[in-house]
């Protein structure tokens, strides 16, 4: 199963899912996000919010998760998890979800090579995503950087299994790489390396 993570174009930019390193720990200003440390140097888990609302504010690439179209994929998603029966959390926008979601993939894997993995999948899920929505914008010639909503463009897609496959591509498409950039900037700041795939 695909980690519930992300696509979409917007600004005439089409995000590239084969990131590099450096892409994944994101070049940072001046303005740096701060991880704190405790009096140990341990890190202070407390600090992440601050950290992903500094990406949210200044990084393109994570900011584009409040894009109007990413929002309208998120919450398009979420009435189809409701419709579907599935037990869903209900929540108010797309980067409130984007920060839980940063906030239990840290949680979760509380050791370099479970953070690795975990961002390695996330990868996997970002490129099948990018590619599966490349082909069907191609396919049905989808003009996804004019279009106001990626959900009415989608309308030009004949089959409503294949157009349900798309949004949620589209959506994976942009949350896998808002939460990749994020997380690979946790991950140099908590093991002291940038995350490479053959690193494990």
């Amino acid at each position: 199963m695909k980690p519930e993570s992300g696509k979409a174009v917007t600004d005439g930019n089409k995000v590239n899912a084969r990131s590099t390193d450096s892409d994944l720990a994101a070049d940072v200003s001046p303005n740096a996000p701060v991880l704190l440390r405790d009096e140990y140097g341990g890190v202070d888990y407390d600090s992440i919010p601050e950290v992903i609302q500094w990406f949210l504010d200044y990084d393109q690439r994570v900011a584009t998760i409040k894009h109007p179209k990413v929002e309208e994929l998120f919450q398009w998603k979420q009435e189809q998890s409701r419709l579907a029966g599935d037990e869903v959390f209900n929540f108010k926008r797309a980067e409130d979800r984007l920060a839980i979601g940063i906030l239990q993939s840290v949680a979760h894997n509380a050791t370099e090579p479970e953070l690795h993995a975990w961002i390695a999948q996330l990868l996997n899920a970002l490129d099948e995503a990018a590619k599966a929505t490349e082909h069907v914008a191609d396919a049905y010639q989808l003009d996804m950087n004019v279009a106001e909503s990626i959900v009415s463009e989608s309308k030009k897609i004949p089959t409503a299994t294949e157009r349900t496959d798309f949004l949620i591509d589209c959506w994976l498409e942009a949350l896998c790489t808002a939460e990749i950039r994020v997380l690979g900037w946790l991950y140099r700041e908590f093991y002291g390396r940038p995350f490479h795939p053959d690193t494990f």
